[in-house]
């Protein structure tokens, strides 16, 4: 039978290792580290954007011609000098995760190195005006941060690499958010798969370090304040519903979008991309100036902003907007700037719900648009927990935890009938690509049926002689 713990034996243990005990200590200080160079990320981003919105109102037609360029010098520089710090940032995650791709290639997915492009190039990308978010790449940002704690710690430490990575992934959305419980979801939802219990402490400690350093320079706010949700009946049903469908059908559209463009899939368009990359991001710069400008600036940077507004009643995104806004993210996506669709998911989401949400009773109008944002999140990412946890925690929504959930899981189902998950088939085809395959890279490839062995053949009877 197995006894009680001795309290005093496992104090002696705890106590008896003080290399264990420094090597925790540099765990813990890189954590911090990672949610410093994520509050770091925030601050210039935001301080960059909005100096690109001086720009813009000063000089609105200038941007046809500034943010080209920039877009343009973004993705010369990136592919010159930091090839994996390119798109979101979570896929590349993944794809250091992959149990395809040996570990002394991790560093091509994530570094200090990566992480320090990955803070200036998203910055020149907000300085530019495009559709990005800053919260995807913030991952790779704390786990290239985390991961560089591996070098530090002893030989035969029990925290290996792979625990270090997904620590840093989850510590990046939870100070990117403010949201811890989506920190926690992330992690296992996205990243790992599931929570091993050797590893669970690493992560949870490295968010509520990464955390608290948010916390201590933002406030602990939610992201986009506290919305006022009536009481929800059965009037709610059918908008609700419309709100759902057409956020899983937008969204598993946009991450279709983003596969074939992103992985290479054969076509005229991807053809001049792949020969002439800095050319294709100047035309796709150009396209995204133009929408900017048809739209007064709202689809230019993430469109957070655009839904605080809708929050309290303002109306941003028309839908004409969200679908201007739609087509700006995917170019975006496809000029390969170093970017996240986080947060310009939850602000296209937002428009749907939005415009259901004129044609119903006007008080369901804040809590249609945070299921539109759960929905059209929950579509791109294929990931409903992650993507319902992270809006009620960004709107302080408790009171609509069901709604919230319902909306994500259902809108996540609609989006599976449409694309293939957008994470992982950009993760297997970076690790492909990675060690040199034509072809993407399962984790598990289900083994080929094998064919019954057929009976030997019996041997021919001879001949009788007559």
């Amino acid at each position: 039978m197995n006894r009680e713990p001795d309290f005093f034996e496992h104090l002696r243990t705890e106590l008896s290792s003080g290399r264990v005990w420094l090597d925790r200590a540099i765990v813990l200080g890189y954590a911090i580290a990672a949610g410093l160079f994520v509050v770091g990320f925030t601050l210039a981003s935001d301080w960059v954007f909005a100096g690109f919105h001086r720009f813009y109102r000063a000089w609105p037609w200038a941007v046809l011609l500034t943010t080209p360029l920039i877009t343009a010098g973004i993705v010369w520089f990136t592919l010159r000098f930091f090839p994996g710090a390119g798109g979101s940032g979570i896929p590349q995650i993944k794809a250091a995760l992959h149990p395809a791709l040996p570990e002394e290639r991790r560093f091509m997915f994530a570094s200090l190195r990566l992480t320090l492009a990955k803070i200036g190039l998203g910055a020149a990308g907000f300085a530019a005006g495009l559709s990005i978010g800053r919260e995807g790449p913030s991952v790779q940002v704390a786990a290239g941060v985390m991961q560089h704690a591996r070098r530090w710690l002893s030989p035969n430490t029990a925290i290996d690499g792979r625990a270090l990575l997904v620590a840093g992934g989850a510590a990046g959305i939870a100070a990117a958010f403010n949201a811890p419980l989506a920190g926690v979801v992330f992690a296992i939802e996205e990243l790992s798969g599931r929570l091993e219990a050797r590893s669970s402490g690493l992560i949870i400690t490295a968010i509520v370090l990464a955390g608290l350093v948010a916390v201590s320079a933002f406030g602990n706010t939610s992201y986009f304040g506290v919305i006022r949700v009536p009481r929800l009946g059965w009037d709610a049903l059918g908008p609700g519903l419309l709100v759902t469908l057409l956020s899983g059908a937008a969204g598993g559209l946009f991450a279709r979008l983003l596969i074939a463009s992103l992985t290479g899939t054969p076509g005229r368009l991807n053809r001049w991309r792949a020969r002439f990359p800095v050319r294709f991001a100047a035309a796709g710069g150009l396209a995204v100036a133009v929408i900017g400008l048809v739209t007064g600036g709202v689809t230019f940077g993430a469109g957070s902003e655009a839904v605080k507004q809708m929050l309290q009643g303002h109306d941003q995104l028309t839908p004409l907007y969200t679908v201007l806004k739609f087509v700006a993210t995917w170019l975006t996506a496809w000029c390969g700037v170093p970017g996240g669709i986080f947060a310009p998911s939850l602000s296209i989401g937002a428009g749907i719900g939005e415009a259901v949400g004129r044609l119903a009773n006007g008080d369901l109008g804040p809590a249609l648009i945070a299921m539109g944002m759960a929905g059209f999140l929950a579509a791109v990412t294929q990931a409903p927990l992650t993507a319902f946890i992270i809006v009620m925690e960004m709107v302080d929504g408790h009171s609509m935890v069901l709604s919230l959930m319902a909306a994500a899981m259902l809108a996540s189902l609609v989006s599976r009938m449409i694309s293939r998950p957008l994470y992982d088939t950009l993760s297997e085809h970076m690790v492909g690509r990675a060690i040199g395959t034509a072809e993407p890279v399962r984790p598990n490839p289900p083994s080929p049926p094998t064919a019954p062995e057929a009976p030997p053949a019996e041997p021919p009877e001879p001949a009788r002689s007559p």
